[in-house]
């Protein structure tokens, strides 16, 4: 089982240093306000998964892949289907996450600088904004950082404590999930570390698709793709570290004064064979439409809350963004969010104190793997997109815009840009609206 505590261990233990009328529908906000100001904070657990298909989970419909810890999870949650990262590349994604912005925003939008400028010239970015743990910092949050994190050393992000000094990905922080899950049960047992704030986005069931063989013996079934078997051997993988993250908090009583929240990075489909892709110069594993696209393959990921006796477990079918992770954890933390950030709290719907998140429109952008520049978002950029309501337009910089309805349609098969001129001005206009915005 991951997590398997060898030396690995003791080389990540060095890391971690009101009746009736109006008074009535008052009631229910006046009493979450109340046990907010006499309850102790929260401990907030973050978990991102890294490079995994938004339907690959039970809770999600597969009858392929078993994800029975996260189905828990799931099911003691508030669950929003129809969740959107607003870049499918895993660092601009991550930085959403840790700054509550889209990319054109914070600024990171590529994986790496352009051809011969040094990596540390794109730490500026992060270093520029008030990110989640230099926000939680504020109200007495210790924080660990472990897994993927692109942002040079833990602390350029705000983190009190991490794995990450170096590395591209995330260097030594790779190894949680994988190798150990110490880091995490060190930082855990620290008395000082309440309130809390974990991020724990281990680089799985990201390649290298390299799984226990006793996962891939379920899943080697006759005329099954070995590729996709070991993919979806990588998904029950992550699904068990995740039980024992959760199975930890149980066991040292945290879980019902602990907020987590779930989410992908970005989506994945897998390829059954390597494939070129017109931006890398090595083969790819994954399909066309998935990673690095404006599709729903690539964009698309489930948001899991749980939070025992403070949000009502059940699917909530608001279209919502990880741009709404920030203000959530800030909300659960008593924290008034900067004005800019461009999210809602989740925690609003999710609790019964308002009957919708109260948008139409998620938006977002598809940029370079390989940055042209480091500061300039536009020059970046190779799509936007815009889900409003059942519609989703798809505008290159370069070629005609595509228009989908992704209910009907999800896998968007079915192109009707030409059937609909009006909608495409529409929403056009919408996109221009948002990017001029930031």
């Amino acid at each position: 089982m991951a997590g398997t505590d060898t030396a690995a261990s003791a080389r990540w233990r060095a890391l971690s240093p009101l009746r009736h009328g109006a008074f009535g529908l008052l009631l229910p906000l006046l009493v979450w306000t109340c046990a907010l100001a006499a309850d102790p904070l929260p401990n907030v657990v973050l978990i991102v998964s890294d490079d995994q298909g938004w339907r690959d989970f039970g809770f999600m419909g597969s009858g392929a892949v078993r994800t029975p810890h996260l189905d828990r999870l799931a099911e003691a949650g508030a669950v929003f289907p129809n969740g959107y990262v607003p870049t499918a590349l895993c660092r601009p994604s991550l930085a959403t996450l840790l700054t509550g912005l889209d990319g054109h925003q914070h600024r990171i939008t590529s994986n790496d600088p352009p051809q011969g400028v040094d990596r540390a010239a794109m730490l500026k970015h992060i270093r520029a904004v008030p990110t989640l743990p230099k926000l939680l910092a504020r109200a007495g949050y210790k924080s660990l950082q472990t897994g993927k994190y692109w942002e040079g050393h833990y602390s350029e992000a705000g983190f009190t404590h991490g794995m990450t000094t170096e590395g591209r990905h995330g260097g030594p922080g790779l190894a949680i999930g994988r190798e150990t899950m110490q880091p995490i049960w060190d930082f855990l047992d620290d008395a000082r570390n309440r309130p809390f704030f974990l991020w724990y986005a281990p680089m799985m069931p990201h390649e290298p698709h390299n799984p226990p063989e006793r996962l891939l013996k379920r899943y080697a079934i006759e005329g099954r793709h070995e590729r996709l078997a070991r993919y979806f051997a990588m998904v029950e993988w992550f699904d068990e570290t995740c039980g024992e993250l959760l199975g930890g908090l149980e066991r040292r009583g945290l879980a019902s004064d602990t907020l987590v929240v779930f989410l992908v990075d970005n989506g994945w489909i897998q390829a059954l064979e390597p494939r070129n892709h017109p931006e890398l110069s090595s083969k790819v594993g994954f399909a066309p439409r998935s990673k690095l696209s404006p599709h729903e393959g690539g964009l698309r990921t489930p948001v899991v809350l749980r939070w025992p006796g403070r949000i009502r477990p059940g699917r909530y079918l608001e279209l919502v963004s990880t741009v709404d992770i920030a203000p959530t954890i800030l909300g659960a933390a008593r924290l008034q969010p900067p004005e800019n950030l461009p999210g809602r709290n989740l925690l609003d719907v999710a609790s019964g104190r308002a009957a919708a998140v109260g948008r139409d429109a998620i938006f977002g952008a598809t940029f370079l793997h390989t940055a042209r520049s480091v500061d300039d978002p536009a020059a970046n950029l190779t799509t936007r997109w815009v889900r409003w309501r059942d519609w989703k337009l798809i505008a290159p910089v370069s070629g005609p815009p595509q228009l989908y309805n992704v209910v009907i349609d999800p896998d968007e098969t079915r192109e009707l840009a030409s059937e609909e001129p009006g909608r495409v001005r529409q929403l056009l206009a919408l996109l221009d609206e948002w990017w001029a915005g930031r």
